[in-house]
């Protein structure tokens, strides 16, 4: 599936977060949302990803955004990722990669020759609307914080 043009009106859903409790994307109408999709807790690029967005996060809330990791690990594996490196957002768990499909976030990725389906780092901006505001696509996890607080001051 394609990714999600800027102006379509973002997929609702509701997904857990690492307590347990339900986000629904509707629920957080007049607020903008930062969704980074990211392949796995704990591994490389997605702990510099993630810990950017944590230094970050100040600064983005600031610009009237709230700030969502998506990956399809568990709530367990959420929680632990989040107490390691003190992550002051929430971290969505999207079972079943349902959440992703319907972002074009979920698709065939190869290495090592080897290919396979996996998540494919993306971060979405919506605006207070519930619509696609900004599309990041191929992220390169360092420095990615920094682009999306710049895009949140346009």
């Amino acid at each position: 599936m394609a990714l999600l043009a800027v102006g379509t009106k973002a997929p609702d859903f509701t997904m857990r977060d690492t307590t347990g409790k339900e986000i629904k994307l509707s629920a957080l109408k007049g607020n903008k949302v930062v969704l980074y999709f990211y392949p796995k807790d704990d591994t490389p690029g997605c702990t510099v990803e993630a810990c950017e967005f944590r230094d970050y996060n100040k600064d983005i809330v600031k610009k009237g955004a709230l700030v969502f990791g998506v990956s399809a690990d568990d709530e367990k594996s959420h929680q632990k990722f989040t107490e390691k490196y003190k992550l002051n957002f929430p971290l969505l768990v999207d079972e079943g990669t349902k959440v992703s499909q319907k972002y074009g976030t979920w698709g065939e990725k190869s290495m090592y020759g080897r290919k396979y389906m996996g998540m494919l780092r993306t971060t979405y901006i919506v605006d207070e609307q519930g619509k696609i505001a900004h599309v990041f696509e191929k992220v390169k996890p360092l420095g990615h914080a920094k682009e999306v607080l710049a895009a949140l001051e346009q």
